[in-house]
């Protein structure tokens, strides 16, 4: 059934929480979480907040973005050790233009993580990539990893229904993530970018958005009530709805979380984020 056919009412909101990204650094918030332990306390003090899932970046020894296996499993044990299986702990194979498709498939396959965010045009920048991406989907199926694509328009989203329709999804669906913005300094994204995406993709079942600038919050909210989960945290925003710096990530879920309640929506814990998940794929 279309999410957009669903009640929006009868669905629960699921908060992922984003706290670092590839690109801040402490420089730009001292709470920004960068070590496995910090990353752990942003964990527990997300999860009393209302995530139920985690989003996570590693750095290498300089503080650079890196797909590096070992120092993933150090953050997502140092998660686990604090939060046990309260939280979905999602990793990504983000490139930010120094890794290619294969590395990134790497690092899925030799970690096995719990779920992956994957960015379409990054791991499937042309053709010549498409029977890797199909490849790694369907085993990603069978090990039961969960894969989150990653959509920055309209032209995104109508690829990956093309590649749906010739079979190269093993699934009827798929989870995926609507961006709305770019990386660019002071971007403010809108409600309204979400238009985009909606008109083109009324098949996803399970569909999540994010969004930069003081108003994530009114975008999630917004997107809350079209059926959509939500996206939040440092690596796209350090702002809170009124304009101010945020104490930390979890601050900028007080707002969404409260608006939901006061809306009458139910927050999702990891628990029945992962059966919703498991309906889909």
């Amino acid at each position: 059934m279309s999410a957009l056919n669903t009640s929006a009412r009868e669905r629960g909101v699921a908060i992922a929480i984003a706290p670092n990204g590839g690109r801040r650094l402490k420089a730009d918030h001292p709470a920004l979480p960068l070590s496995p332990a910090e990353l752990a306390g942003c964990a527990a003090d997300c999860l009393e907040a209302g995530a139920s899932m985690i989003h996570v970046h590693v750095r290498d020894g300089d503080g650079r973005h890196c797909l590096d296996v070992e120092r993933y499993r150090a953050a997502i044990g140092a998660i686990r050790a604090l939060v046990s299986d309260r939280l979905i702990v999602q990793v990504t194979t983000e490139a930010l233009g120094l890794f290619m498709p294969p590395e990134q498939i790497d690092l899925i396959r030799m970690l096995q993580p719990e779920a992956c965010s994957m960015a379409l045009r990054e791991i499937v920048p042309d053709a010549s990539y498409e029977g890797d991406f199909a490849a790694v989907l369907e085993w990603m199926r069978r090990v039961r990893i969960t894969p989150q694509i990653i959509l920055y328009d309209h032209g995104d989203v109508e690829r990956l229904q093309d590649m749906r329709r010739r079979g190269l999804i093993p699934s009827e669906d798929i989870p995926v993530l609507f961006v709305l913005g770019r990386y660019t300094t002071h971007q403010q994204s809108s409600s309204a970018d979400l238009q985009e995406f909606l008109k083109v993709a009324p098949f996803f079942a399970h569909w999540s958005m994010c969004a930069f600038g003081k108003d994530e919050a009114a975008c999630a909210v917004a997107a809350a009530l079209m059926g959509g989960h939500v996206r939040l945290g440092f690596e796209n925003n350090l702002l809170l709805p009124d304009g101010t710096v945020a104490a930390n990530n979890a601050a900028l879920i007080a707002p969404v979380r409260e608006s939901l309640r006061l809306l009458g929506r139910k927050i999702e814990t990891a628990e029945t984020q992962r059966a919703a998940l498991e309906a889909v794929w």
